[in-house]
């Protein structure tokens, strides 16, 4: 189906006059690209992946911060959809690092042959579109344009990161980085003063992974967050033949779970239980690998306040008993949000981080920073003098990728403008006025709050079966009504309303207090919180009703606009 280049109308960076013609485009190879890229070749179509970094792996290939690892289980995060790969692959830890995930995503892409479709160190700038031809135009930095029928965004939830808005940052005159941008080829920090600033779910695995390899380690903390063990472990060889022959098991567990892992949730009401029930299931999953202290757990602790305090107390007195020094432990305990409200970040011994004598922590609630300086970070108590800075400041999560490319849909609308205040989806995956573009990642979708190699699978496989009917239909645009789309919305909000994490500031809320606009106020609902279950048999709804929500074609505009959506909840 490949359609020849040709020369391209209007000038600009051209190439040398000639504009690039694909069926269809994908944006990014980490885990969406790779199988959304995959899918597309099954189906015959001639398809190109874009990536702006020099390899596959999408936040594998850039995070490669001391402590960087799956909170996943390794053997729940791989692809399921080839038996081959699951038979070939071997894990070696139950929470694998960023090395071998990285590792595992290149094996993927050469066992799949799909290198030859990707193109690195191409950044993608502008996606504009051609409304007469039904055509996207994508802008590639130092690169001819390209157009393409359909395209796809496989940018990421976390790959933009966000900077820290303090006085002075770039006049620090040694190391100073995001963790995002930590050094590829490494960076020795022994005997180093190092001071980080952050303790979300990234400065937690840099603390405890770098506490006891430093000379002087000061973490500037602006709010704790409630954390608890990851107890990682090596695989052995006759485990992973073990896992190799229940994989079939493990991927139906995890779609019956809500957050897509093994982990299920207490069939017992918490209410129900008794207090020593109670006590006797949480020490047991606190010791339990993985997320299980958290979605194995009764469900009241989402969404009932007085539940959920009562865990938070619990998980409150297990930091206390692992922290020395109990004024530094009520300093690492949250006061403002209880235990799962935001996403739990999972860590190895970071509380124990705090009992060694080159570890200080600053509370910058109490004593601010004022500014970076040339020699280090002042405070309104004192200056300390680091040899390397290291900025754990987050992402601006889930639409702040789409926000670094210029997207224009019908008329020269701007998805940005669109998707402000906050992002308006259909299923997350497409938005209407920008025909034949799915973000099988985006905002709205289950990508951000179920294990996210399942969330993929479930969209990936979801807009591709679409796209193999409408290309059986001869279709060349499609695009959701109005009416479907402000359905979906409504019902994202209704599962906001739900559960307690509306109430906290975190990336799940869409608050980063180093992004204008993003502070403390409205909620952004950019995540889909009904589950992983509940996503599926609304997509499975939506196949088996023929995608009633959308308009194929030009022609059937009219007569498919006036069409009752499908209901958005299950």
């Amino acid at each position: 189906m490949r359609i020849e280049d040709e020369a391209a109308p209007g000038g600009g960076n051209d190439g040398g006059g000639a504009v690039e013609r694909r069926d269809a485009v994908v944006v990014g190879t980490g885990v969406c690209g790779i199988y959304q890229l995959h899918r597309l070749r099954e189906m015959g179509l001639d398809a190109l992946a874009l990536d702006a970094n020099p390899g596959p792996g999408g936040t594998w290939w850039m995070n490669r911060y001391p402590g960087a690892r799956f909170d996943s289980e390794s053997y729940t995060y791989g692809f399921s959809f080839s038996k081959e790969l699951l038979e070939e692959w071997n894990w070696s830890e139950r929470f694998s690092g960023q090395p071998e995930n990285l590792r595992y995503l290149d094996f993927v892409v050469d066992r799949l042959d799909l290198r030859r479709l990707m193109r690195f160190d191409s950044r993608v700038t502008a996606a504009r579109w051609d409304d007469a031809r039904n055509l996207w135009r994508l802008e590639v930095e130092g690169a001819r344009p390209i157009e393409c029928r359909w395209l796809f965004l496989g940018i990421g939830v976390l790959s933009r990161p966000t900077m820290p808005r303090i006085a002075g940052v770039g006049d620090f005159q040694g190391p100073e980085f995001h963790t995002y941008d930590w050094p590829h080829e490494g960076l020795d920090l022994a005997g180093k003063r190092v001071g980080i600033i952050g303790t979300g779910a990234t400065g937690i695995q840099i603390i405890a992974e770098i506490a006891d390899k430093v000379g002087e380690l000061t973490v500037f903390q602006r709010r704790p967050n409630w954390s608890a063990p990851l107890n990682n472990s090596p695989i052995s060889a006759e485990e992973m033949a073990r896992i190799k022959t229940r994989y079939d098991e493990i991927f139906a567990t995890c779609a019956a779970s809500p957050g897509g892992f093994e982990h299920i949730p207490a069939e017992k009401g918490f209410w129900e239980a008794t207090p020593e029930e109670r006590r006797a299931l949480w020490d047991r999953l606190y010791d339990q690998p993985g997320f299980g202290i958290w979605l194995s757990n009764y469900r009241e602790i989402f969404t009932d306040e007085k539940a959920n305090a009562l865990f938070s107390d619990y998980i409150a007195e297990r930091i206390r008993g692992r922290v020395k020094d109990q004024s530094v432990a009520e300093k690492l305990i949250p006061k403002d949000h209880g235990f799962g409200w935001a996403r739990v970040p999972l860590e190895t011994r970071y509380f124990e981080a705090y009992n060694r004598d080159n570890v200080e922590l600053v509370d910058v609630s109490e004593t601010p920073i004022e500014r970076i300086t040339p020699t280090g970070i002042r405070t309104s108590a004192r200056e300390f003098e680091l040899d390397v800075i290291v900025y754990a400041t987050g992402f601006d999560a889930v639409t702040g990728a789409f926000e670094m490319l210029d997207v224009e849909g019908i008329g020269g609308r701007r998805l940005n403008e669109k998707w402000t205040p906050e992002p308006l989806t259909w299923l997350g995956m497409m938005t209407t006025g920008f025909p034949n573009l799915f973000t099988p990642s985006g905002p709205q979708s289950s990508s951000a709050t179920v294990n996210y190699p399942r969330s993929i699978e479930m969209c990936v496989n979801f807009v591709s079966d679409l796209m193999e009917g409408a290309l059986a239909r001869g279709a060349t645009r499609i695009e959701p009504t109005q009416a479907a789309e402000d359905a979906w919305v409504k019902h994202v909000r209704e599962m906001y309303e739900m559960l307690l994490l509306r109430k906290s500031r975190s990336w799940f809320t869409g608050y980063n207090s180093n992004v204008e606009g993003r502070e403390i106020g409205k909620v952004r609902h950019i995540v889909y919180n009904g589950g992983g279950p509940k996503y599926q048999r609304i997509l499975a709804r939506t196949a088996a009703e023929g995608y009633r929500d959308l308009v194929f074609d030009r022609g059937e505009t009219e007569a498919r606009a006036e069409a009752p959506p499908a209901r958005a909840g299950a």
